[in-house]
């Protein structure tokens, strides 16, 4: 191949777009341009083909079409759900208190940091155990009559770990207290039923399992107040204002509609190559540590972490010998910071900065991932290496 990197091991970050989504897209890019809410014919055809999509999503969550809300991707998803729900909270019932648990997406955590500093919220984080998982008895007692919103991920997209949410859902609801849950990594490895999960909100991001970027979707369960924070014209229901992409809705709806109905099959490959590059590693790297649940977690995600490296120097080094991989370490040059949801877990500093994480896909092969392992054993020699020089 003409690039330098060719074995791509990053499908947490994004996704390739499937050929049948863009198939479906193409129209929509060309003759059918039209916008939604134009009274003409181009204008007519938009609209029934945004609310096809609509009613397809809504069918496979198990939901009505009335109840999902398009947007821009999972973070406008997750800040609309956020925002909107808590200060809808405060306006009609007074309440000001928001639980979220300490690993969230920083689209979670730092709408809900947002709203504690500017909007005058106080916010509790909700203890996980070593892997990330939040445990409904950890919920019950921190619920209060002013809470306005609970908020946790389903899977996890630093660490993999998929949480019990129907269990917590119940808990909320027993209280009449809503809940929020970040299901962005989860629409191609999980199946996304909201009655089942017992959600009030569910975010969700296309380019995660095959569909386009800059496209995601909020359930919002009828009768959930919900505050919109993008105003302007009546679009989606009066809840968030701005042309829908009406292209890359129908291909979002296209890409849920392969994950969710083709889940079986990829996810059993998946979880097949997650657990070889898990025991590969932890049998070949020394001073090397999983991070996440071993079973309870995404098919496609192995994390972990690594005694005296940094993380970032490991990264360019697999870049470098042809792996994309990524790293949990928000690191800046010159000043590496760990991640705070490796911090979370009780690591130390020195772990958590040699973090590594390698997210598989469904054209990823047994082949690809033995040539991973093989590499990955030198590279992480080198870079402590690196470390100590």
């Amino acid at each position: 191949m003409s690039q330098r990197t060719h074995i791509y091991l990053d499908h947490a970050a994004t996704t390739p777009l499937d050929p049948r989504v863009l198939e479906t897209m193409q129209p929509y890019l060309s003759e059918d341009f039209g916008n939604p809410s134009s009274v003409h014919g181009y204008g007519q055809r938009a609209e029934a083909a945004l609310e096809d999509a609509r009613g397809r999503m809504a069918q496979l969550l198990n939901a009505q079409p009335e109840e999902l809300i398009f947007t821009s991707g999972g973070t406008e998803s997750d800040n609309l759900a956020l925002r909107g729900a808590a200060l809808a909270a405060r306006q009609q019932r007074g309440a000001s208190h928001l639980l979220i648990s300490p690993v969230e997406h920083d689209a979670v955590a730092k709408t809900a940091e947002q709203l504690a500093e500017h909007f005058g919220f106080t916010l509790d984080l909700l203890p996980v155990d070593e892997f990330g998982m939040l445990h409904p008895d950890e919920v019950t007692g921190r619920l209060r009559p002013e809470t306005a919103l609970v908020s946790t991920i389903l899977g996890n997209n630093e660490i993999g770990t998929v949480n019990p949410i129907s269990e917590i859902a119940a808990l909320c609801r027993a209280h009449d207290v809503p809940l929020h849950s970040d299901a962005v990594q989860s629409g191609a490895y999980l199946p996304l039923d909201v009655e089942a999960l017992g959600v009030d909100l569910l975010s969700i991001g296309a380019h995660k399992f095959y569909g386009p970027k800059g496209v995601g979707a909020l359930y919002v369960r009828s009768g959930t107040p919900l505050l919109p924070t993008q105003t302007g014209g009546s679009h989606e229901a009066g809840r968030r204002a701005g042309t829908p992409n009406v292209a890359y809705i129908v291909g979002m709806a296209t890409a849920f509609e392969i994950a969710q109905t083709e889940l079986a099959a990829p996810t059993a490959q998946l979880s097949k190559l997650r657990d070889r590059v898990i025991s590969g590693v932890l049998s070949s790297v020394p001073d090397s540590q999983l991070t996440g649940h071993r079973a309870q977690r995404l098919a496609n995600h192995a994390s972990f972490v690594f005694k005296g490296v940094d993380g970032n120097a490991l990264l360019m080094l697999l870049d470098n010998a042809g792996f994309a991989c990524s790293s949990g370490s928000a690191c800046k040059t010159g000043d590496p910071q760990p991640s705070q949801v490796l911090l979370a877990l009780g690591l130390s500093p020195e772990w958590a900065l040699g973090s590594l994480r390698i997210t598989a896909g469904i054209h990823n092969t047994e082949e690809e991932i033995d040539s991973f392992l093989s590499a990955l054993p030198h590279l992480v020699k080198r870079a402590r290496t690196l470390e100590t020089a």
